[in-house]
């Protein structure tokens, strides 16, 4: 079986092919072109953005400006760490004796301790005076997601490189590519649900991606996506709207149960429910409009909505659900307090006092 995920497959050897995150590569690259490289280096991020890609990518560069060929391979050039497991003082000290012997081939070797920010505080005391003053042929690039976590006599000694959140634009374009390559047909919509469910992390699209592909006969659909994923479709919100405004309770309840019998989470619906309110609130204003990373079909359904509803009941309406999302978890009763909820939203607009009471 000779499968290969996509997230493998795809994964860029040049900076050029690095998704979103063009300030850092080009940074590194310049840094590279005018020898200004710092000897240690801290990327810092989300997951699954691609900070151990670019640590990888920097360690061949480095060694192929060096003047040796593109296809030389620099695996014994490139050790890797993982601190979450490996965050113990012996386990620092062993590194520090590996750093003192020179590369075979090439002129750097490069050092990637990913989740650094787990190394235990003995680990990173044991580790500054290398980091400080390594080695000529030592180059060290610690990455983690939580940066606050690392003692500020480390952050000192580092070049810091902030790695931010894939935009669902670019994951889109990314994964359309991808589609293309393997021959396959999607819908514009179906990859855009894929990308605002990944939040910014190309990793995890690509993983949901590849599911998908496995549960469709090779034409991607927005309705594929969502029975695949358990990601709440836009009709079902477009349509939770509608009768919102129509203040019809009844009517907003029943549609909330045939969500929750198809097997999707509540609590996920609350969050995708405040999603929905706060697209439209930028919808209405042509100056924000453009903060919809959705495909124009979908912006224009918003637009469409949002000529309806007022500003104040969209702010109103996002408290009431924003409330809900953070009494959730403590409430004894979850679920009743969605349906209450969705029936203060469904009487908002409602005119008649005693049908409101």
């Amino acid at each position: 079986m000779n499968y290969i995920v996509s997230a493998l497959k795809y994964r860029p050897r040049k900076f050029e092919e690095v998704v979103g995150q063009q300030a850092v590569t080009n940074t590194l690259k310049n840094a590279i072109a005018k020898d200004h490289l710092a000897k240690a280096l801290l990327f810092t991020g989300p997951r699954g953005v691609g900070k151990t890609t670019c640590a990888r990518i920097l360690a061949r560069e480095i060694n192929i400006s060096d003047g040796l060929s593109e296809a030389e391979d620099f695996a014994f050039n490139i050790f890797e760490l993982d601190a979450a497991s490996n965050n113990s003082v012996d386990d620092i000290r062993t590194l520090i004796e590996q750093v003192r012997i020179p590369p075979q081939t090439g002129k750097y070797k490069v050092y990637i301790i990913d989740e650094v920010h787990m190394l235990s505080t003995q680990a990173f005391n044991a580790f500054l005076k290398t980091l400080e003053e390594p080695p000529e042929h030592a180059v060290f690039i610690l990455a983690t997601t939580e940066k606050h976590k690392i003692i500020p006599t480390i952050l000192s000694r580092c070049q810091i490189y902030d790695f931010r959140r894939i935009s669902a634009i670019d994951i889109k374009d990314h994964l359309k590519e991808i589609v293309a390559k393997e021959g396959l047909e999607a819908e514009e919509d179906a990859l855009f649900l894929i990308a605002q469910k990944a939040d910014g992390a190309l990793r995890d699209a690509l993983s949901m991606f590849d599911k998908v592909v496995s549960y469709s006969d090779g034409k991607i659909t927005r309705k594929i996506v969502s029975e695949s994923m358990s990601i709440l479709d836009y009709d079902a919100y477009f349509d939770m709207v509608d009768i919102m405004l129509k203040n019809d309770v009844p009517k907003i309840l029943n549609h909330f149960n045939s969500l929750m019998k198809k097997g999707f989470d509540a609590h996920q619906f609350l969050a995708g429910l405040n999603a929905h309110l706060r697209d439209l609130l930028v919808s209405k204003d042509p100056k924000t409009v453009d903060l919809l990373e959705v495909s124009d079909s979908i912006k224009n359904r918003y637009k469409k909505q949002a000529v309806d509803i007022e500003m104040p009941y969209l702010v109103r309406a996002m408290d009431l659900v924003t409330d809900a999302d953070i009494n959730y978890r403590m409430s004894k009763s979850p679920h009743l307090l969605v349906e209450l909820t969705l029936m203060k939203l469904a009487s908002l607009t409602t005119t008649d006092e005693a049908k409101k009471k």
